[in-house]
């Protein structure tokens, strides 16, 4: 039996081919586009970021719609390396990038931006934003300055241009960003809109902006080159614009001419909505796209926190969507369309949503684009070192933390003989600490990842073995990895020998159960906000000590705004600029200043002030192996991210 566009009734519906406008797309699987930072440092397409598009279509994404480009350079970028398209200057490198992707089977779409107030005067040269309205953004709180109406008219025209120039680079199609708070988002919202000249008012004026835009691309390209447009259709912000007239938007759009509708949600200053934290579930945000393609006609492409191929497959086959967005997804794994399409859904590196690597931890502090679970992001030509190693070693792994585990996996795959030892029952490490507190499950998904791998790879692990130098010798080793990392720290002080103490570890292993019913936990990073947050889900009442003036300040940014909100609501006694000095029976004595001191009761107390490096094994073993590489915490306590990189790197130099 055949389907009505000739494919068989058992293909997926992720890889039957579909249509955006005229143009004819392989599957409805679509890379979203994401901030990179890898353009030059004035905004023209490097090497570095075709390399990163490229791998992404050679994985079987059917179309990739690329970063935002800036159509009117540098006081319409929304950092200081936004890729722009302002000038035909740009043509030549934009068309680089479209041949390599075409040539790795992939359509590609450029998507068009102005940040209006979403930005800062340190990205444009010093100059103050630009906005319809004198409203600053809350999430930068930089006061933008108004638009007059010829300043609108020109910026209009600026997209107009830029799109000539995306057409002429040889670019599939072309998207306008309306959605997220930028330019065009603040001229359609209410709250960022008081107008009173023809681009303000009520819905018809406020969207007057974009479809001045969209009326002038379809004027100079035609009906046959694609316009996408991407929009939230709700801003989740007081005053914004909510998905009842984000319907009629949508509807307006329509009839003005846009081929597809990208739906997606928040603004900066609803920034979790938009670049969701770990505590988000799977797809929670299709709901939008599916009330959008309710009103319309036109394709309509979902996005957020899609993870799964199953997820995607569903949401499809119940007409939810008419495509699906893979962001994050593609940065953990670029390969995740090819392996679902042979039915390798467990063999897809999975995204835990930690923004580490990429949004929070990285591009809003103005570095490259990374991944926490895919070491190759943002360093795509380091994969050509993954080729079978000259020579064929003995390796021995010491620790299955993450870094031991990707250290483990890049040796074998690259002809190595890898044993692992772990000192524990079960392999980990902190990834098994880390997935404990509610919403942070995620992790789990990499940890069960990457024991698949290890069963898959068939690596010779020994469990509940503690290495020594002499049982690492035995086995006669070219290349020892010493991933064994680190301990919690807990402090020498005064009465601490006859109080009820434990570590956040305890608790989160569940190997120390309090019963107690006033508890301290010393240490507000982002392990002792969890471990609070924990107990205080047991009827206790904890405190919170810190000795700085904030809270988490160890986390990224979004994730950290989700920490702080569960903190606030949950009844923790957070004490900040307090220093635990001493305890005594049934209370415990803090600092403040250095100086004064106050007494908080407390018949039980939690230290949660970080970890100490364990590499006395790799230093006992230097001088007796021609190869030690110390990676993860052993080296210095750190993230996830910092592990798997350095846990990769070490076994392609192997």
């Amino acid at each position: 039996m055949m389907l009505e566009n000739g494919a068989s009734k058992n293909v997926m519906r992720m890889f039957e081919p579909g249509f955006m406008g005229r143009l004819k797309v392989k599957n409805r699987l679509v890379m979203a586009p994401m901030g990179t930072r890898f353009a030059s440092e004035i905004g023209g397409v490097t090497e570095r970021q075709i390399e990163y598009y490229v791998e992404r279509a050679k994985g079987g994404v059917g179309t990739i719609i690329t970063e935002l480009a800036c159509v009117d350079h540098p006081l319409g970028v929304a950092g200081p390396t936004n890729v722009t398209i302002h000038d035909n200057s740009y043509i030549g490198g934009h068309n680089e990038l479209v041949e390599a992707v075409h040539a790795s089977g992939a359509r590609i779409i450029c998507q068009l931006v102005h940040a209006g107030r979403q930005t800062k005067p340190a990205s444009i040269k010093g100059m103050q934003p630009v906005a319809p309205s004198p409203i600053p953004c809350k999430f930068l709180n930089v006061m933008p300055r108004e638009l007059s109406t010829s300043e609108t008219e020109r910026i209009v025209r600026k997209f107009i241009e830029a799109a000539i120039r995306v057409k002429t680079a040889g670019y599939d199609g072309v998207e306008l960003h309306g959605a997220h708070g930028y330019l065009i988002a603040q001229f359609m919202s209410p709250a960022s809109n008081q107008r009173n000249d023809r681009y303000g008012g009520d819905l018809h004026k406020r969207m007057a902006f974009p479809l001045e835009i969209i009326q002038g691309i379809r004027r100079e390209l035609g009906p046959n080159f694609p316009v996408l447009f991407r929009f939230s259709a709700e801003e989740f912000i007081e005053g914004g614009r909510g998905l009842e007239e984000s319907k009629e938007v949508a509807r307006i759009l329509e009839e003005a001419g846009v081929d597809v509708l990208d739906v997606s949600a928040g603004t900066y200053d609803s920034m979790p909505t938009m670049i969701e934290s770990m505590a988000y579930e799977q797809a929670w945000r299709v709901y939008l796209a599916e009330t959008i393609k309710g009103v319309v006609n036109i394709p309509v492409i979902a996005v957020g926190v899609i993870r799964t191929p199953d997820v995607a497959e569903a949401l499809l086959k119940q007409g939810k969507a008419d495509f699906v967005a893979l962001g994050r997804a593609l940065l953990a794994d670029p390969y995740w369309p090819a392996k679902a399409k042979d039915g390798k859904q467990g063999q897809i590196t999975p995204c835990i949503s930690c923004n580490e690597g990429c949004i929070g931890g990285r591009i809003f502090r103005d570095l490259h684009i990374r991944c926490t679970v895919n070491p190759l992001t943002g360093r795509e030509r380091l994969r050509e070192q993954l080729r079978p190693a000259p020579e064929k070693k003995k390796v021995v792994v010491i620790g299955g933390g993450p870094a031991g585990m990707m250290a483990a996996l890049t040796a074998k795959g690259r002809g190595h003989l890898v044993t692992l030892f772990e000192k524990s029952s079960e392999l980990g490490g902190q990834l098994r600490l880390a997935s404990k507190p509610q919403g942070k499950e995620k992790i789990g998904w990499f940890r069960d990842y990457l024991l698949g791998q290890m069963e898959e790879q068939k690596i010779e692990v020994r469990l509940g073995y503690t290495a020594t130098s002499e049982k690492v010798m035995q086995e006669r080793p070219d290349a020892v990895i010493a991933a064994t990392g680190a301990v919690p720290f807990v402090p020498e002080m005064p009465g601490i020998e006859s109080h009820s103490v434990c570590t956040a570890w305890e608790v989160l292993e569940g190997t120390k159960k309090i019963e107690n019913r006033e508890v301290i936990v010393a240490g507000g990073g982002i392990v002792g906000c969890e471990t609070a947050l924990y107990l205080s889900s047991g009827n206790k009442k904890v405190f919170l000590v810190e000795m700085l003036e904030a809270l988490a300040l160890d986390i990224e940014p979004i994730n950290r705004m989700e920490l702080l909100k569960k903190v606030q609501e949950s009844g923790i006694e957070v004490l900040l600029g307090r220093e635990l000095k001493r305890v005594e029976p049934g209370k415990a004595v803090l600092s403040k200043d250095g100086r004064q001191e106050e007494q908080v009761t407390a018949d039980f107390i939690v230290f949660a002030l970080g970890s100490i490096s364990e590499n006395a094994l790799a230093r006992e073993l230097e001088d007796r192996v021609g190869e030690v590489y110390t990676v993860g915490d052993s080296c210095e306590p750190r993230k996830i991210i910092d592990a798997v990189y350095e846990g990769f790197r070490c076994a392609i130099n192997i």
